[in-house]
């Protein structure tokens, strides 16, 4: 952790959070802004397409021979040091946003749930703990990104997006440059539906992943952190969102929290 910290902890690094409260809601206090970006993909042009390694064939699918390949490069060390990096990154980013936005001290309920008076770019009104959790959910990614790269370059994603078509099994991957100009048309409705994991581990190739993990800032923090179920208007209305994940990517999902670290993991 103090390696995290040292690294990170450097003056400016709010002009990006600053920019990234103006989304829209959640459905609760306890979760972070990125469960909406999952329902409405204009929220998410400041957090989106952050792309680690080669850009893969948007193919669906991936071979059983390449899977099994992708799989001996993750060994259990390796495994528990990626999880523990992701663990500390996630309990730094809440530190510090903490230590920033409200002098160190934990956020109350009242705070989480204040009403921010400006709206988000598609009209939604945005509470403090959307914002709050939008900048961890930030500076977590930053933090993985640095920490990740010399451990294991060009075998994880950010923000990847996918669409996945239940009913024929079907996976493509988007890219970033891709997302970001949809991003810009009509709020995003042309992503709406799409999966968008925190952090994919795979062989280089996003669509043959090892592993997924979503991060969640709980606000305030002893609220429980879970799975999201999709609302009304997702192409997976009323479905997990971790098992979605599995089903899609055939590999393993978790959830990354500050307290809990790696937990509630969902398997194939």
């Amino acid at each position: 952790m103090p390696s995290v910290v040292k690294r990170w902890r450097r003056p400016g690094l709010f002009l990006l959070g600053g920019l990234l409260w103006v989304y829209g809601p959640t459905g609760h206090a306890g979760d972070s802004v990125t469960n909406t970006c999952r329902q409405h993909p204009a929220y998410c042009t400041l957090l989106n397409g952050q792309e680690a390694g080669a850009a893969p064939t948007a193919q669906a699918g991936a071979k059983v021979a390449s899977i099994a390949a992708t799989l001996r490069f993750l060994s259990p060390e390796l495994k528990l040091r990626i999880e523990r990096t992701l663990h500390e990154c996630a309990a730094w980013a809440d530190a510090e946003v903490n230590r920033q936005r409200l002098g160190g001290n934990a956020p109350s309920r009242q705070q989480c749930q204040e009403v921010l008076p400006t709206l988000d770019p598609c009209g939604q009104k945005v509470t403090r703990a959307m914002q709050w959790g939008s900048e961890k959910h930030a500076l977590a990614t930053q933090c993985v990104q640095e920490q990740l790269d010399p451990l294991i370059p060009g075998r994880f994603s950010l923000e990847p997006r996918y669409r996945y078509d239940r009913p024929t099994g079907q996976v493509q991957w988007l890219s970033p440059a891709e997302v970001r100009a949809l991003l810009r048309q009509d709020c995003g409705k042309e992503l709406k539906g799409t999966l968008v994991p925190d952090v994919v581990i795979h062989s280089g190739n996003p669509l043959q992943a090892v592993s997924i993990y979503d991060f969640k800032f709980p606000c305030p923090p002893d609220n429980h952190a879970s799975w999201t179920k999709y609302t009304a208007g997702h192409t997976n209305h009323g479905l997990n969102q971790g098992d979605v994940y599995v089903e899609a990517l055939k590999t393993e999902a978790a959830l990354v929290t500050p307290r809990q670290g790696v937990h509630q993991r969902i398997h194939p």
